[in-house]
């Protein structure tokens, strides 16, 4: 993990991140789960991988996540997606079916989210790293304050964006963002446990486009993501 592994434009605003007392550490901690013999996830170049498919200049909504998953061949660095020919996971599948509900458009049978990514959508988990097989492994270990650091950049230097927080957990994250600056969705984690409690019929995805239409900003075509 280096600071040359991510992209310039973030680069230029985070980049002292990589100078703190906190990510010393961090890479330390990680290096020492890999000569161990630990698998972790993301595999390392695509740890940056939701910065660096969304320049900082191009992000117009922030989705924030918690962990990458966990599973084999699951994780590649954008919270909520998977790579293709894997199963789309539960909360991924509820996020479908309230674009779905909302458009009236069949999403794809993937779940690989690159395509919101390249429209200027961040989608940022709190915690870049995790260990195979062990939810939560890397939380706790610096990663919540470098992605702080990065929801702080937008927040800051943004204007006009729209942020996506789901659960508890992400909203207690974001709690920060100014309101007066951005629009801030909030809603029940997309999980089975939690979907039918306000995500399924939150509407969203029209509110953020509307939102940004106003704002004189392209909206996100969330049903482009390819077959």
């Amino acid at each position: 993990m280096t600071a040359i592994a991510l992209e310039q434009s973030w680069l230029d605003r985070i980049g002292g991140e990589f100078d703190r007392p906190y990510m010393h550490n961090l890479k330390a901690f990680l290096l020492a789960e890999k000569e161990s013999g630990r698998v972790i996830y993301p595999k390392g170049p695509e740890i940056f991988n939701a910065m660096n498919t969304t320049p900082f200049d191009a992000v117009k909504v922030v989705i924030i996540g918690q962990d990458p998953y966990h599973g084999p061949d699951q994780a590649h660095g954008l919270a909520f997606s998977v790579r293709r020919g894997i199963p789309v996971p539960p909360s991924l599948m509820n996020i479908y079916k309230e674009i779905e509900a909302t458009f009236g458009a069949k999403m794809p049978r993937h779940g690989d989210l690159t395509g919101w990514a390249r429209q200027g959508v961040l989608l940022l988990n709190a915690t870049l790293t995790v260990q195979q097989a062990n939810a939560g492994s890397h939380q706790k270990r610096g990663w919540e304050e470098f992605t702080d650091a990065i929801i702080r950049a937008v927040n800051e230097r943004h204007d006009h964006a729209v942020f996506m927080l789901w659960g508890a957990y992400a909203q207690k994250k974001g709690a920060f963002i100014d309101r007066e600056k951005h629009l801030v969705l909030q809603a029940p984690h997309p999980s089975p446990l939690s979907a039918h409690r306000g995500f399924l019929g939150c509407g969203h995805f029209k509110k953020a486009n509307d939102y940004l239409s106003s704002r004189g900003r392209a909206p996100i075509d969330w049903t482009a993501l390819g077959d």
